[in-house]
């Protein structure tokens, strides 16, 4: 029969015994993958040192010592030295003889469940912006061409009308032109094998021109990444809107701009597991995401900016969906990162 330890190391959630001091009495395999460290090193600390600058979970756990309650805390944002995880805990008091014992914590990861939950999201509402945004365009595009023409026959009947009737055609010509970005290219993409820095490249040198010296733009490329079949003209479309949205986040002095590659593995996009992943951050210093506006980032027309059609982003998100892949964002006051996911391999069905 196997011991109590060895059935809680086979367990994939942490499991951590403490005694009425708060002090580890024992941890399971589980655990010391979590912490990054040895049983033998982190038995006997304290709670207050495993579970660093945690008062609010500290506290929890003094109140279950002291009233022998059971509780659970979902969705804990658990912040050790070398990274941040979020997870839910489970803690239950062991008597013996009616007494206080010690106290089981159970700590489950969830940070990959809440990512598969938010990009289930962003592809349901990709998908509600395309069949929004078509239907749309299509039903404001039918009606333009019929006024732009009656516009160009009063200009020919009675020429004192050629201001207004200019006017009209000139804003019926905006308005189709929106429609057009909104509806999406027909052209069929030119796939090529190209290093995905190329287009990072060329969307860097268009932006930093822009710009000028006001903002600087850094590079921290990975150049072991593989090349990718894709269209590069398309690439750099959805490059160009999001490197552009953050030089226009940044207003005061000091504007950084960092754009990083790295490779990334065994990742799921759209519940189809990809072995190696690119993944493209671009991360500003700039104002950040408005919190009102962070759960309807990728819906068209919905903008932060005065003068903003809201259509660079669900335009960027259709075309990196095209090939497999995705974009996520996080924001704070401190920094905006869009991460876009491009699935490498051999991605030609997509």
């Amino acid at each position: 029969m196997p011991t109590a330890q060895q059935i809680i190391d086979y367990l994939n959630s942490a499991i951590l015994v403490f005694d009425k001091q708060l002090s580890l009495l024992k941890i399971n395999t589980a655990g010391e993958v979590l912490f990054d460290d040895s049983a033998r090193h982190l038995i006997g600390k304290p709670a207050n040192k495993l579970f660093f600058a945690q008062a609010a979970l500290i506290s929890e756990l003094e109140r279950a010592i002291k009233q022998g309650d059971s509780f659970v805390d979902r969705e804990l944002t658990l912040k050790l030295p070398h990274k941040n995880i979020t997870l839910n805990c489970s803690v239950t008091p062991i008597l013996e003889n009616n007494q206080l014992s010690s106290l089981i914590v159970e700590l489950q990861q969830i940070d990959r469940h809440l990512r598969i939950s938010k990009e289930e999201q962003l592809l349901t509402q990709q998908n509600a912006s395309k069949i929004l945004m078509r239907g749309v365009a299509h039903e404001i595009k039918n009606p333009l061409g019929g006024l732009r023409g009656a516009a160009q026959l009063l200009e020919l009947e009675d020429d004192s009308l050629k201001e207004y009737t200019r006017i009209i055609i000139e804003e019926t010509d905006r308005i189709t032109m929106l429609m057009n970005k909104m509806l999406g290219s027909n052209k069929i993409p030119n796939k090529v094998k190209l290093n995905i820095h190329e287009p990072l490249e060329r969307v860097r040198q268009l932006v930093q021109a822009e710009v000028n010296d006001s903002i600087k733009i850094h590079c921290n490329y990975d150049p072991s990444i593989p090349e990718l079949n894709a269209d590069k003209d398309q690439l750099i479309q959805a490059f160009l809107n999001i490197l552009r949205n953050a030089a226009q986040a940044i207003t005061g002095e000091h504007g950084e701009i960092t754009i990083r590659t790295r490779i990334s593995q065994q990742m799921t996009i759209a519940n189809k597991c990809h072995k190696l992943i690119a993944k493209i951050d671009i991360i500003d210093n700039g104002v950040g995401v408005k919190p009102e506006l962070m759960q309807q980032i990728f819906y068209p027309m919905v903008t932060g900016k005065e003068d903003g059609t809201g259509l660079g982003l669900p335009i960027s998100q259709s075309i990196i969906n095209q090939y497999g892949g995705l974009i996520e964002f996080s924001s704070d006051e401190k920094q905006t990162i869009f991460s876009i996911f491009l699935p490498l391999g051999n991605i030609n069905g997509y």
